[in-house]
């Protein structure tokens, strides 16, 4: 009989070995693409039955958090509108070289060079993102040299929409770029996420460690050229939302 059915306040034990939690790890790191749906698979021809939520939950208490696959978003009536306003006014791409994209994927960015990267480790919540904010923004602002005209680009996570994180921004007098949700087409920075975990994959890290270091090597190797063509380029972007009245586009 299993007795911590019948006890109250005892937890169930877990069916993931640290065994299986290696061999997890290890899948992940070197290819972080993969889904918790082939990991289930994977544990299973050892013999390790989990369900998928476990595993997600299991590589999240040791700082690898899962990736949704881009897809083309089922956006509302009201986002749809916001972005054609979005593009409308925004429709003279040279404006953006004045922007610090900022997201919660471990990283920061400045279209004309890359800043300092974040490497996040625990939950991100709203302290953490003001810590990111004045470790690695500020610095990288005083680094590239910028003017007082630059404007931070966020997108609507609820830790950057907080009550606390706004109140901190307006304090240490950062501006923000009003920004449509639901528009992963409009961010540049999806693309140079998409470069560094292409460039990171094929080095085949096979730990954490070597995951952090790898990501650090090579945002570090991003040319300000890379950065500059996404700049020249985003009036396409602008004009394909336009033309899709606000709708999804092929970026």
């Amino acid at each position: 009989m299993e007795q911590w059915r019948t006890l109250p306040g005892v937890a169930r034990p877990t069916k993931i070995t640290p065994r299986a939690q290696r061999q997890l790890i290890q899948e992940v790191t070197k290819d972080p693409t993969t889904t918790s749906k082939e990991l289930q698979a994977s544990l299973a021809s050892v013999k390790v039955s989990v369900h998928d939520s476990t595993i997600r939950k299991r590589l999240g208490k040791n700082g690898l958090h899962g990736r949704v696959p881009r897809q083309k978003p089922l956006l509302s009536k009201k986002n749809i509108k916001a972005r054609l306003s979005f593009a409308r006014k925004h429709l003279n791409p040279q404006d953006f070289g004045k922007i610090l994209c900022g997201l919660t994927r471990e990283k920061l960015n400045f279209l004309e060079g890359p800043g300092r990267l974040a490497v996040i480790n625990g939950t991100m919540n709203s302290a953490v993102y003001q810590k990111i904010l004045k470790e690695n923004v500020q610095p990288s602002v005083y680094d590239l040299k910028l003017k007082r005209t630059w404007v931070l680009q966020q997108d609507n996570d609820l830790k950057h929409t907080s009550k606390s994180t706004s109140e901190w921004l307006k304090k240490n007098k950062m501006k923000t770029l009003e920004w449509p949700s639901q528009s992963p087409d409009l961010n540049s920075i999806e693309m140079l996420w998409h470069d560094l975990k292409k460039v990171v994959h094929a080095r085949k890290p096979s730990n954490v460690a070597e995951l952090q270091q790898f990501c650090k090597d090579e945002w570090a190797k991003i040319p300000p050229q890379r950065c500059n063509r996404l700049i020249a380029s985003y009036g396409k972007r602008l004009i394909a939302v336009a033309a899709a009245k606000g709708g999804p586009t092929s970026y």
